[in-house]
């Protein structure tokens, strides 16, 4: 599935419509959720036939498309599902129980309940709700895929307008690119995006920090404003649009920074990170949620299936204590950024990381593909397939004979 975005272009009237919209599936959402609460063994079918019932009940409900209101029930069984999910792998910590959505942002459709123009320049939304024609602007051209391929299209607000997205459902084409010969290992970190085997390292832009001040800025100017004013709405929008910009700079700078990477080098190998885990340092949590390191993974990945390339995610234990010379272990604090061993070598920190994560990867990635082709072969699997969630780390099968 692939996603194709257009702003919405349309009056007051259907823009205030949509946010009723909205509020319905939320409503809905919330709904379901109360109803799983309260009553034990409810499954999503229990949940469609609650679907029916507020409609019946409620006009407003009845307004919006049918389709619509049963994505807003697979929206809340989504949720319980993933805290039933989390319960069964024993996720320590939190398990996710599904809470009450409050500031709802958008509404799903699925086949039904809208139509496009010849031009496929404008949309139409079919139901009650009087959303009406909605003209799109933007550079993406519909005319490519079918009309059968478009499975959900989803209405997006903002803080800087409204947005129509159409979820496509396309077979996965890969670029043919000539290899390269290269091989890199990338260690991203904190005072550096990422530094690779080759030394090169990529600056942190730091986008959040830099926007800091402006964002201070701005949430004064809310707090302010009288609660309910319309001026605090508009101070409200005018905060959502400074933390837009920075959200939309750090996604276009990893996009920017994966896809550079990737078409340089046959095989890319980085740390497989668990952000969740990390954040919960309360020091380094601003820092590194504003490095954007999960953008990152996630279009090294993307890329890599696009242009045929292979991407590796190593276990990121001890790959900076180790010397990537002799293999000794070199106990260091995060303060110490260079990597001085008693062999003699003596290397930047993060380069001699960067190094130990290629080689992790190489030592992997020979056996690809033969448990695959054969059950009984042996030997370790990758530890990341191209495209793949990365759910999965390397897995050792050995296998004795038992015949002599």
């Amino acid at each position: 599935m692939i996603v194709l975005e257009f702003k919405a272009k349309g009056k007051t009237t259907q823009y205030t419509a949509i946010d009723s919209a909205i509020r319905t599936t939320q409503f809905v959402r919330n709904k379901a959720v109360r109803h799983w609460m309260d009553n034990q063994g409810v499954g999503q079918k229990d949940l469609y036939r609650l679907s029916k019932v507020l409609r019946d009940e409620f006009p407003f409900v009845k307004a919006l498309n049918s389709s619509a209101c049963q994505a807003a029930i697979e929206r809340a069984y989504s949720s319980i599902a993933r805290f039933y999910d989390n319960c069964k792998k024993s996720i320590p910590g939190k398990k996710g129980y599904p809470r009450f959505q409050k500031n709802c942002r958008s509404v799903e459709y699925k086949t039904s309940g809208w139509s496009l123009s010849e031009t496929r320049k404008q949309i139409t939304f079919t139901d009650k709700k009087g959303i009406g024609k909605l003209k799109l602007k933007g550079t993406w051209d519909l005319n490519f895929y079918q009309l059968e391929q478009i499975k959900r299209v989803r209405l997006v607000h903002r803080a800087d307008g409204y947005y129509v997205q159409f979820l496509i459902r396309t077979e996965s084409v890969v670029q043919d690119v000539q290899p390269t010969g290269k091989n890199i290992g990338l260690d991203v970190g904190l005072k550096e995006f990422y530094t690779d085997t080759n030394g090169h390292t990529e600056p942190n832009p730091k986008f959040y920090r830099i926007g800091e001040k402006r964002l201070k800025f701005r949430q004064r100017r809310v707090s302010r404003k009288n609660i309910g004013s319309a001026n605090r709405k508009r101070a409200i929008n005018k905060l959502g649009r400074v933390h837009l910009k920075i959200s939309r700079q750090r996604e276009e700078h990893a996009k920017r920074a994966a896809r550079c990477v990737i078409q340089s080098n046959d095989l890319v190998a980085y740390e497989d990170l668990r952000i969740k885990n990390l954040v919960r340092n309360h020091c380094l949590a601003k820092s590194i949620n504003d490095a954007g390191w999960y953008q990152f993974r996630k279009w090294l990945e993307y890329f890599g299936i696009k242009f045929g390339k292979i991407t590796v995610a190593v276990n990121p234990a001890y790959t900076s204590q180790e010397c990537s010379k002799c293999g000794t272990h070199v106990k260091k604090s995060l303060s110490m950024r260079t990597h001085a061993c008693q062999c003699g070598f003596v290397l930047d920190r993060d380069s001699n990381a960067a190094i130990n994560i290629l080689k992790l990867a190489l030592s992997t990635t020979g056996h690809v593909g033969t448990w695959v082709y054969d059950p009984n072969a042996s030997g370790d699997s990758t530890s990341t397939l191209a495209g793949a969630i990365l759910s999965e780390q390397v897995g050792s099968m050995n296998e004795e004979s038992s015949r002599l």
